[in-house]
């Protein structure tokens, strides 16, 4: 099911009385999700991004704009009529109800044409519990479920309705770690199994990049850039895209242009042709460093952190933005721990201009 924002907006007024005014949670949203993929809505707290999700799921009205699933106007629906399936951050279980009776639930209020035999209701409820494996906890309350668990129960209440999209609001923000890693997981497994038009509301830019077919990041309710996550790394529109997807974040300096030659501190560090002179804003990817003996950009060493096949140098210099610079290079690079500095090459590709006031992306030609 094709999902097509136009134009969504949500004001919600201001709390504080004696100033007035008005929030703008969502500004001017127009999206269209893909029918059968899985779309991530990314951004810090705040954004704007489940109120977005709300809005889809008809929790919460537009201020202005249209919702479409398909070709229908679902804008003025009511949620129980636009046949969504929602799962929310903090599972919201029945604790008196066992595991199936929890699935369940949703049929047994199917009214009219839609309602089903008991053993109809089963054979969903099972069908929806084998595809998230829990099969074998039919009979346990939620209290005996671990956090995954519970989390999976949750899905398979929201997928047992067969819905045209499913919105899931943060669900793995509170599991550890390695839950987070294998719910994820198998989120991916179950949106391609039933090939459900999927909104994936994150925080977490590494939870969004692993499992999205496309990615929707967003800031302060407007949205920032739309596309696969590996375009969006490599591609960012703006400074603040750049600086929200990376793991170690992206090293950013002070730089200026002159002669088309691009400055970091004292160091011309590459050619950048067909960009004007002026002062910019610099980051680099951690990928983008080269050791070199000579190279251009020098900076003092603090530290070489070995991580296996890889080596993080940490390393400081008086233009970076960041407390630290992190380089990640090949652990095959000899480096001397006991030098005072540390030299680089950079790869052309991993190195972004911005705007130093508007922090909108320079190009210079590669």
């Amino acid at each position: 099911m094709k999902v097509e924002l136009q134009n969504l907006t949500k004001i919600f007024p201001s709390r504080n009385k004696k100033t007035g005014g008005e929030v703008i949670a969502v500004n001017d949203f127009t999206y269209t999700i893909p029918d059968g993929k899985l779309v991530g809505l990314l951004g810090p707290s705040g954004c704007g991004k489940s109120t977005t999700l709300y809005m889809i799921s008809g929790l919460q009205k537009p201020s202005s704009g249209k919702i479409f699933f398909g070709e229908e106007d679902v804008t003025e629906l009511s949620p129980e009529n636009r046949g969504i399936g929602l799962v929310f951050q903090n599972y919201a279980l029945y604790p008196h109800m066992t595991v199936k009776q929890n699935i369940l639930f949703p049929l047994q209020n199917l009214r009219g044409a839609d309602k089903m035999t008991k053993q109809q209701m089963l054979d969903r409820a099972y069908e929806a519990a084998k595809l998230v494996q829990i099969d074998e906890l039919m009979d346990r309350k939620p209290s005996e479920l671990s956090g995954g668990q519970q989390q999976r129960v949750a899905i398979a209440r929201a997928l047992v309705k067969m819905p045209r999209v499913l919105l899931l609001d943060e669900p793995l923000s509170n599991l550890d770690a390695r839950l987070r890693l294998q719910t994820r997981e198998e989120i991916r497994r179950i949106q391609k199994e039933t090939g459900i038009t999927t909104v994936f509301v994150t925080h977490d830019q590494e939870e969004a990049m692993s499992i999205s077919d496309e990615i929707v990041v967003m800031k302060l309710g407007v949205v920032q850039q739309v596309g696969k996550p590996q375009d969006i790394y490599d591609n960012p529109t703006n400074l603040f895209v750049a600086k929200f997807l990376g793991t170690p974040p992206i090293n950013v300096f002070t730089g200026k242009v002159e002669g088309e030659k691009l400055y970091i501190g004292e160091n011309a560090v590459l050619d950048v042709k067909g960009v004007e002179d002026k002062a910019v804003t610099v980051a680099i990817r951690p990928e983008g460093f080269i050791v070199k003996e000579n190279g251009a950009f020098e900076c003092q060493l603090s530290n070489v952190e070995v991580m296996g096949r890889d080596v993080s140098v940490v390393s400081r210099n008086a233009a970076s933005l960041n407390p630290v610079i992190r380089s990640i290079v090949d652990a095959d690079n000899k480096i001397d721990v006991t030098s005072a500095t540390v030299r680089y090459d950079l790869k052309p590709h991993k190195v972004f201009l911005f705007d130093a006031e508007t922090e909108e992306r320079i190009y210079f030609e590669v």
